[in-house]
């Protein structure tokens, strides 16, 4: 398996299940979706686009910028293997959504813009294992650092969109058995995932 495809299928992977695991963005994609069609769903999932842009860069500069990088990447790498540690298990754990949207407001773009913004769960995927993973694959070349950014966010955003359109024709999609036996195949491939950051970790402070 080439650097390129690595990098790949750790973007499809991350995209796919931070795109279609419940959260506040989700929840405003079907909520949109159900109150006002697909159209107006899909303009909520396409915040991230506008969203992560900052964070994706901040994170990065930092990183690349500072001198003693093994060592803070050890700590980012286990603080990174935690998260997906949580995100695992609460991906097992997973029976299906249950959105109510008489009780949701309506919200255009800005505000989903706003939300995601808001939402701790970008800075903690790009602090701890994004911008990691994108200084790692720069090691190797751009067409391993594209291979994991263009593929995290056609799968991140995709997925949404996907979700928008199944929940504007069937709101029973988001507890049925396929939606979650999905997250919970993605929530073991995510400790898979916990256990590599562990590995890269340890390189990072030279124990193995």
């Amino acid at each position: 398996m080439t650097a390129s495809l690595t990098f790949l299928i750790s973007g499809i992977i991350f995209g796919l299940s931070s795109g279609i695991t419940p959260g506040p963005l989700l929840t405003l994609v079907i909520s949109e979706t159900v109150r006002h069609g697909i159209r107006e769903g899909v303009k909520v999932a396409i915040a991230p686009l506008v969203t992560d842009i900052p964070i994706v860069l901040t994170s990065i500069i930092i990183l690349t910028r500072l001198s003693d990088v093994q060592s803070l990447l050890g700590v980012i790498s286990m603080a990174g293997a935690g998260f997906l540690i949580y995100l695992g298990i609460e991906s097992l754990g997973f029976t299906g959504a249950d959105i109510d949207s008489d009780k949701i407001k309506p919200r255009s773009l800005q505000k989903g813009v706003i939300a995601n913004f808001l939402n701790p769960s970008p800075y903690l995927f790009w602090v701890s294992i994004g911008a990691p993973t994108v200084v790692k694959a720069m090691d190797i070349g751009l067409v391993s650092t594209l291979s994991f950014i263009v593929s995290f966010y056609i799968l991140l955003v995709g997925s949404k969109v996907m979700i928008a359109f199944v929940t504007g024709r069937s709101r029973h999609f988001l507890k049925s058995k396929s939606y979650v036996y999905t997250i919970k195949i993605l929530g073991i491939m995510l400790l898979i995932f916990a256990l590599l950051f562990i590995r890269n970790g340890l390189i990072c402070f030279g124990l193995i």
